[in-house]
């Protein structure tokens, strides 16, 4: 995996389809990301190495608990990222694009301020 935002793509997607479907493959997560199956074979292999997931023998994937807490925090950031810019009066589109980039490159600190002002806003 060539970057950190490639791999919290895949684990975001993997905690996506685990929340859509029972059992994930590594399939379904080309399918749901468009990438070919050998990126993805590549990339799956990777967080398994990296300690984020364990792949059964019959292809199935499961979180590791570091690689499940991982996948939430991304996926938090995600939500309370799309909940500020729709807030702000942006489509759900267009925030959910623009989320999908800076969730992996926002400060903690900067994004605990907004999931601060965020929550005080409901």
């Amino acid at each position: 995996m060539k970057d950190h935002e490639s791999e919290e793509m895949y684990l975001e997607t993997i905690l996506v389809l685990k929340g859509e479907r029972p059992a994930v493959r590594s399939i379904d997560i080309a399918d749901k990301l468009g990438y070919a199956k050998s990126s993805v074979s590549r990339g799956v292999s990777l967080l398994q190495d990296r300690g984020y997931i364990k792949v059964a023998d019959d292809g199935f994937i499961d979180f590791t608990e570091a690689g499940a807490k991982k996948a939430e925090t991304i996926y938090e950031r995600h939500n309370v990222l799309t909940k500020l810019f729709v807030e702000l009066g942006a489509d759900t589109e267009l925030a959910e694009a623009n989320a999908c980039r800076i969730e992996h490159v926002i400060d903690d600190g900067i994004f605990d301020l907004i999931k601060k002002y965020v929550d005080n806003k409901r």
